[in-house]
């Protein structure tokens, strides 16, 4: 696998190994000692997927206090999906970065705690995956509004699909240091 760094130190694009042949294809989507030489994953807790049709826009989500890492990819069909660092200590707080997930390149994102994620379907459908660090806490779920002006997502759409939660998020400016992860 060939793992690259994005523009947000932490956040990471890796390129596992296909191995294909008329028959269809085959890759390693999570191996331990492989992702732990290069830093990704504490232990997985929890493994998720969803399905969403094309201007599903899901995030930016987070949680807090049990911040959560997720390694991400698409099974089926192509997504853009977007971090951004929501650390106040950090210099890149506010700042996000992107990759396309596709069912083609099969590539995956690393987003380590500290960040928020979200992701627009671009494809007719599509199936997103998730390896969490953590497992998923109602009580602490959070989202920041997936079109904050200080933060400047450059989505390729005007009028998403959002969850009724996603519509009301507030701005990353609304939350306190105190409410963000270090």
């Amino acid at each position: 696998m060939k793992v690259s760094d994005t523009d947000l130190a932490g956040v990471k694009l890796i390129q596992p190994r296909v191995f294909g042949d008329e028959r269809g294809w085959f890759l390693e989507t999570w191996r331990g000692e492989r992702y732990g030489d290069e830093g990704i994953g504490p232990d997985f807790v929890q493994a998720n997927a969803s399905s969403s049709r094309r201007g599903v826009l899901r995030g930016l989500h987070f949680q807090w206090p049990e911040p959560q890492g997720k390694l991400v990819w698409v099974s089926s069909g192509r997504v853009l999906d977007v971090a951004v660092d929501i650390r106040p200590q950090s210099p890149a707080f506010g700042r996000w970065t992107v990759a396309e997930l596709n069912d083609r390149d099969h590539n995956q994102l690393w987003i380590p705690e500290g960040f928020a994620h979200g992701f627009l379907v671009l494809s007719e459908q599509a199936c997103f995956n998730y390896l969490c660090t953590r497992p998923y806490r109602q009580e602490f779920d959070r989202a920041i509004a997936w079109n904050d002006p200080d933060i400047g997502v450059d989505w390729p759409m005007v009028e998403p699909e959002l969850s009724a939660k996603d519509a009301v998020a507030p701005r990353l400016a609304d939350y306190s240091p105190d409410q963000l992860p270090r």
